[in-house]
């Protein structure tokens, strides 16, 4: 299964899903070409709503991670490398941005944990 969710966890399923398969293509799990299952495939295959996963999928798509091709379906794009790259940049310049304003290296990292984990 290309997908777990966990029903009693606290985070939306829309949420496990979308990540899951984020991390999947970002790592290169999931190879860019690969085509997804349909949603509701995935929808009955992981137990939860075909609308869940369709927003799900809709995340991934907006940010570059699948593409859909219309009746072809949904494929992992090109941009999964993109993507981790872009957050490379973004750490480089948060790190010189605290070097320039005095924070030390364990506040920065405080500060980064508390962002990643803040909801909305």
């Amino acid at each position: 299964m290309i997908v777990r969710v966990d029903a009693d966890s606290s985070v939306p399923p829309f949420e496990q899903v979308r990540s899951s398969l984020a991390r999947q293509i970002n790592d290169g799990t999931l190879a860019v070409g690969t085509k997804l299952p349909t949603v509701r495939q995935l929808a009955a295959d992981v137990g939860i709503a075909p609308n869940t996963i369709a927003r799900a999928y809709r995340e991934l798509e907006e940010a570059g991670l699948i593409e859909t091709r219309g009746r072809a379906g949904s494929f992992v794009g090109s941009s999964g490398d993109e993507s981790l790259n872009r957050a490379r940049d973004a750490a480089v310049t948060y790190a010189q941005t605290c070097r320039a304003l005095g924070v030390s290296a364990g506040d920065a990292l405080r500060i980064v944990e508390a962002a990643v984990r803040q909801k909305g």
